[in-house]
């Protein structure tokens, strides 16, 4: 399996090593972070630094950081109850909790008529577009965007925050809702009070070590360049997509999108089918979110743009990350483009 390309990283990212040292470490700690005693403390101070590393990687000085079980949770934390309006390129986890009337165009663009009662996401997982956003947005989902864009909490103006672990090199399974002091915020999961009252139950403390960690690593290779190298590579691929692939569609092109992003559809040859292809010539890409995979219909997010289903259906995205290299790049694209003419030789 070493020859694999990974090019799936709006899915999950590979783990860290400093997230997995982190980890490594907190497993020696006995005690449980509630508890008073030596041990106790030792715990808690684990997660509060964890908070704080969060904080300053997400620009949240001064508002607080609910650890949860990853950014679903954080949705449902954020959006339960509030009668919330968004769009339907939104993550299924944000989609679940609002009515999605608001319009989109044929980039991926959502119009916001009332911000503090709105849902928004701040870039989408299958197309990599950014949005605009507004001052006062109720919610914002900063899940693909946060460790690969300049972006804090502190700028954003809104309500509450989702972030996760796992999307920055992070375990899997830790999340949290960052949100402004003094936000009203009813509690889904009610017991022990823990995290200030908003989410009942023992900490996952290993985790959580790991999401500070990867945090604060995220936040060093940002401040680096490493996703300006990325976009290059993104933007290699695509040129040589394009060059032999006329038909097919780059999906966002014409708008702001995520450094490592590439979703382009080929209309008459089906996502799923590329994805096994492809898997089974070393390389792992998706046809849309993660979250949805096995669902065999068109991306709700291309649809919303105005994608016909076939064209839809036809569409993978290609993620890029930071260990990716340029002969990665040139790999996938001679596999895919001599999958492609197998395919265009079948069809004819």
């Amino acid at each position: 399996m070493t020859d694999r390309v990974y090019l799936d990283h709006n899915a999950t990212m590979p783990l860290r090593h400093e997230a997995r040292e982190a980890m490594i470490a907190a497993m020696d700690v006995v005690g449980n972070p509630s508890s008073v005693h030596a041990e106790g403390r030792r715990a808690k101070g684990l997660i509060e630094r964890a908070r704080a590393q969060v904080a300053a990687a997400f620009g949240a000085d001064g508002a607080d950081v609910v650890f949860v079980s990853g950014a679903t949770e954080a949705a449902a934390l954020a959006c339960a109850g509030r009668g919330l309006v968004g769009a339907a390129v939104e993550h299924d986890a944000v989609r679940a909790w609002i009515d999605p009337v608001l319009p989109v165009d044929a980039v991926g663009r959502v119009s916001v008529i009332d911000p503090g009662g709105t849902a928004l996401q701040a870039a989408n997982s299958e197309t990599g577009v950014v949005q605009d956003l507004p001052e006062g947005l109720a919610v914002v989902d900063a899940t693909q965007a946060f460790g690969k864009l300049p972006v804090a909490f502190n700028w954003m103006s809104c309500g509450m925050a989702l972030i996760s672990a796992h999307k920055i090199g992070g375990p899997k399974g830790v999340g949290a809702l960052v949100m402004r002091r003094g936000t009203d915020l009813a509690a889904q999961i009610r017991g022990g009070g823990q995290e200030m009252g908003r989410r009942s139950g023992t900490e996952n403390v290993v985790g959580i070590a790991g999401f500070g960690a990867a945090a604060e690593a995220a936040a060093r290779d940002l401040e680096a360049g490493v996703w300006h190298r990325v976009e290059k590579l993104r933007n290699i691929l695509e040129l040589s997509i394009e060059a032999s692939a006329k038909e097919t569609i780059f999906v966002g092109k014409e708008a702001k999108r995520l450094p490592n992003t590439s979703c382009f559809a080929t209309p008459g040859w089906k996502g799923e089918t590329q994805v096994m292809q492809m898997d089974l010539a070393g390389f792992a890409i998706s046809a849309g979110s993660a979250c949805s995979s096995g669902k065999v219909k068109a991306s709700a997010v291309l649809t919303a743009m105005g994608f016909d289903e076939a064209t839809a259906g036809s569409a993978i995205r290609v993620s890029l990350g930071p260990e990716t290299t340029e002969d990665d790049i040139g790999r996938f694209a001679e596999t895919w483009l001599a999958k492609r003419e197998k395919h265009r030789a079948r069809a004819a």
